[in-house]
């Protein structure tokens, strides 16, 4: 069986809201062995969602679209079915109280508007809605089972849950199982990451191995795909083991693990104390890591010295230094963090001096050159990096680079095997 999954609103398609109701369901359908053919966000526009409709149902044994099911004028997904029936909207008589009952435990009246939510089209079902007011629709077209539920997350997912998993596993009990895993990785880039990884790239093999990159992490798909769930997941595991120890510590964890998540959590275990002292960043790298839970307990504070003056007045970096060498160098960014480290009496300090741009830059430093420097107790060491991208770009890198160069520290590593971020 295959699917497709519609995602019905203006907000979306604009980019003014992520659609993670696609994502949910595909994952929901993957691991029953559905496969989804065809992801499509559409406008609230009645001509479109019934063209995309008729167009998914040629196609498809089973299509879940969500939104467009509300009381306003730009609900038109109820109507956009009835077009691709070639049929009309009728009132279920039946379903009318219990949209009613939602605002009288709330002491009000239910307005007139709300019982367009009670119309559906002829030969259709609703789909009672434990959490709103808007019903659900179950439908025939062509090949295809059609569900609609409300676009609010919450309210699609306990519909999808109670009256919609049910009925797909009855008529579609799974033959396969699919799993998936995300295996992140910051430190080079994607090519590298894809030769370095070879024959695992093989269309042909299973599990398929893939690579997507968002905000400088190279992200490792694996997707495992099997008749047994043990089979399943063993392959899988299997070959994220390949995917880790081919790429080796540039690999810091799965799914939507962070990397000031992965550091943080290593200086909670050791008992280990971090402090921070940016230029560029302005505060990111503390920011990230007080984002972690319990980071309180490992992170001491931290300074952000933007002017050359706080550098030299919060973190005794010399003026003539500054002078000599520029503010973006490696003296001022090692005199930053030994500095930082010595005060907070902490583990650790990381110091970040940079040039994020847009301007600013120079021959010998053009926009996006940044020195990180990471200060122990007993030593104090340095790198530059030239990250490409605009401001924030720049800005973010700089920040994710800083926890992997500690990540690596506290692992024994030697940080050029990092040559990009």
């Amino acid at each position: 069986m295959q699917a497709a999954i519609l995602s019905i609103g203006d907000e979306l398609v604009l980019g003014q809201t992520v659609d993670t109701n696609s994502a949910f369901l595909s994952a929901q359908l993957a691991s029953r062995g559905i496969m989804t053919l065809l992801h499509q966000t559409v406008a609230d526009d009645v001509t479109a969602i019934s063209d995309m409709i008729t167009y998914a149902s040629k196609r498809v044994e089973l299509i879940i679209i969500s939104g467009g099911v509300g009381p306003t004028d730009d609900d038109l997904t109820r109507q956009a079915l009835a077009n691709a029936m070639d049929t009309e909207l009728v009132m279920d008589q039946a379903i009318l109280p219990s949209i009613e009952v939602f605002f009288t435990r709330r002491g009000k009246p239910m307005p007139q508007r709300n019982k367009v939510q009670a119309y559906h089209p002829v030969g259709t079902t609703l789909i009672p809605n434990t959490c709103g007011t808007a019903p659900g629709i179950i439908a025939q077209l062509n090949k295809a089972t059609i569900y609609i539920t409300p676009g609010v997350p919450s309210e699609m997912k306990t519909m999808w849950e109670l009256n919609i998993l049910p009925e797909v596993i009855k008529h579609a009990p799974s033959s396969r199982f699919i799993q998936t895993l995300k295996v992140n990785t910051f430190g080079r880039g994607e090519s590298t990451v894809a030769h370095e990884l070879g024959e695992l790239f093989n269309r042909k093999r299973n599990p398929l191995v893939g690579t997507t990159v968002s905000q400088g992490i190279v992200a490792v798909r694996i997707r495992s795909e099997f008749k047994t769930l043990q089979r399943t997941t063993d392959e899988l595991n299997h070959t994220r083991k390949i995917v880790e120890d081919g790429l080796g510590p540039i690999v810091f964890g799965t799914e939507n693990t962070t990397l000031a998540d992965v550091l943080v959590n290593m200086l909670i275990k050791r008992n280990l104390t971090i402090v921070t002292a940016e230029s560029c960043t302005g505060g990111l790298i503390a920011k990230r890591l007080t984002d972690v839970p319990g980071s309180s307990s490992v992170v001491k504070g931290g300074w952000v010295t933007y002017a050359n003056e706080m550098k030299t007045q919060e973190l005794g970096v010399p003026q003539n230094m500054i002078t000599e060498h520029g503010a973006v160098s490696e003296p001022v960014a090692l005199q930053m963090a030994q500095s930082a480290r010595q005060q907070a009496d902490s583990d650790f300090a990381i110091s970040v001096t940079g040039i994020a741009g847009p301007d600013g830059g120079s021959e010998d430093k053009p926009v996006g050159t940044v020195w990180l420097a990471i200060a122990d107790r007993s030593n104090v060491t340095a790198r530059r990096f030239a990250f490409l991208g605009t401001r924030q770009t720049i800005r973010d890198r700089a920040a994710k680079m800083a926890c992997q160069m500690l990540r690596f520290k506290l692992l024994g590593e030697d940080d050029a095997a990092m040559t990009m971020g």
